[in-house]
């Protein structure tokens, strides 16, 4: 797997986003809070920008740490969501990946130990 930079992994994630008519659910307020930053208001972009840094900074540290290829990570996790939320199950929908996981013949939904960074199939947070 090839290493990807910042802004290769900024195109790849709004094109999932997009294929799968995701923009809708992923306002700044509903990113922030699926940061775990819900104090931080959209309006303080300067703010913004350095509490984003932060979070980007510990991550590249952390990942170093831990002997984490970060670039190989995501592009897996990618991946790996790829086929989790697929296009045809997931577009535009806000129903649970559960829902329609029976639905797909692929396994997705044990491909990463059933584990999974979203909540429901739009990627969302509950307020």
């Amino acid at each position: 797997m090839e290493a990807v930079t910042l802004e290769e992994l900024r195109k790849r994630l709004a094109d999932f986003a997009k294929e799968r008519d995701w923009d809708k659910f992923h306002s700044p307020r509903n990113l922030l809070l699926a940061m775990g930053a819900a104090g931080v208001e959209e309006g303080e972009r300067e703010h913004l920008g350095e509490e984003i840094s932060d979070v980007l900074l510990y991550l590249v540290r952390l990942a170093d740490i831990c002997g984490i290829d970060l670039s190989r990570a995501a592009l897996r996790k990618l991946d790996l969501n790829a086929i989790k939320y697929p296009v045809p199950h997931c577009q535009g929908s806000s129903r649970k990946h559960t829902d329609y996981a029976a639905l797909s013949t692929s396994g997705a939904a044990a491909a990463d130990g059933g584990e999974s960074s979203h909540d429901d199939c739009d990627g969302s947070v509950a307020s």
